[in-house]
């Protein structure tokens, strides 16, 4: 088990129980491109042995299959349940992190995916007085 994915572990824990300060807000609105769910990230994520401890510990992981690994080596994950006009075939019964999508975690240096109509404005020193 990697250092990597302890982390990606410890921090997917905290986000349910412990509410996070983060640098950034998001703005903007769904524009049913369905591009989330065909590019998910999950930092920490090296191999299908790692993807598999998350199903174990995370159920709702269980709709994630593999699609490709990234440039860093990270697995990019794709959701079972997208249908071919990107709608989700268990919209009412979609997993959390669907629900709260996009989440905010303070450990990420958050990207949005190219054409998504939500955007991550960094917050300033301003912003915080």
């Amino acid at each position: 088990m990697s250092m990597d994915f302890l982390k990606s572990l410890y921090f997917e824990l905290l986000s349910y129980f412990i509410p996070q300060k983060i640098s950034y807000r998001i703005e903007g609105k769904c524009n049913k491109c369905g591009e989330c769910c065909r590019q998910i990230r999950c930092y920490g994520l090296k191999n299908e042995k790692d993807l598999k401890l998350m199903q174990f510990f995370f159920p709702s992981y269980k709709h994630l299959y593999i699609k490709e690994i990234d440039e860093n080596g990270e697995l990019v994950l794709t959701c079972k349940e997208l249908n071919k006009d990107n709608t989700c075939s268990i919209y009412n019964k979609r997993p959390l992190f669907c629900r709260t999508y996009p989440r905010k975690k303070i450990n990420l240096n958050l990207e949005m995916i190219d054409g998504c109509g939500y955007r991550v404005i960094k917050k300033k020193f301003k912003d915080y007085l």
